[in-house]
């Protein structure tokens, strides 16, 4: 007999078990081209691993270059002369420098800007700066306001001993080299003599203690600039 002979008669002496193995193979092919093909979106367990699609990336602002301002160029040195000119127009405006503004640190500027700090009462150095143009310009310090009135004309004893600007030149000196502690009042008083008599014996000069040419030649050679 030949298997289709065979398999006809098993199905016919059990034809329940047959129906039930026929039953089990549709199910299990049901299952099969359910879970295959009929579903929707991914298995909770899947027969075959798939891997899920990468969601496209958001695009990412980049911060934008952030460009540096360009630097204030700085402003150049002033000279010298540019701050000595500018020294001697604001001693002008406050009366006490009456020259030109040469840019020139000579006797007469010198002396003007050491009498616009002791009539303001600032302790400072009468050298050119901008520290010394910065006080001039904003004082309220005039030369009416820190001088002492001028004597009567009349009065010739009162005109030999008033306040000159030779006489403050030489009690500079002296005090900037050490003999005495002069005050530049401007007045040939009994301190400024004794500091000329020790200066005239220190130089080997005949010993007068009085304000002579000869002495005027000596201490400008001695500071370097010529006193007035």
């Amino acid at each position: 007999m030949d298997d289709g002979g065979r398999f006809a008669a098993a199905i016919t002496r059990h034809p329940r078990e047959f129906v039930g193995i026929v039953m089990a193979v549709l199910a299990v092919f049901a299952i099969f081209i359910n879970a295959l093909f009929m579903q929707h979106g991914s298995h909770l367990a899947p027969i075959f691993a798939t891997r899920p699609q990468a969601a496209p990336a958001a695009p990412v602002a980049l911060p934008r270059p952030r460009v540096a301002a360009p630097a204030a160029p700085a402003a150049p040195a002033r000279s010298q002369a540019q701050i000595v000119g500018d020294i001697q127009r604001e001693l002008g405006r406050k009366g006490f420098y009456d020259g030109a503004a040469d840019g020139i640190w000579g006797a007469k500027t010198d002396t003007a800007a050491r009498d616009f700090l002791q009539a303001a009462g600032l302790k400072m150095n009468a050298e050119a700066s901008e520290g010394l143009l910065h006080a001039i310009a904003t004082s309220t310090t005039t030369a009416q306001s820190g001088r002492a009135p001028a004597p009567p004309r009349n009065d010739p004893i009162a005109q030999l001993i008033a306040p000159t600007k030779q006489v403050q030149a030489i009690q500079r000196a002296l005090a900037d080299f050490g003999y005495g502690q002069l005050r530049a009042t401007g007045v040939y008083d009994p301190e400024t003599k004794a500091a000329i008599e020790k200066f005239e014996r220190d130089r080997r000069l005949p010993v007068t203690g009085q304000i002579s040419d000869h002495l005027v030649r000596e201490l400008s050679a001695m500071t370097g600039r010529p006193l007035e």
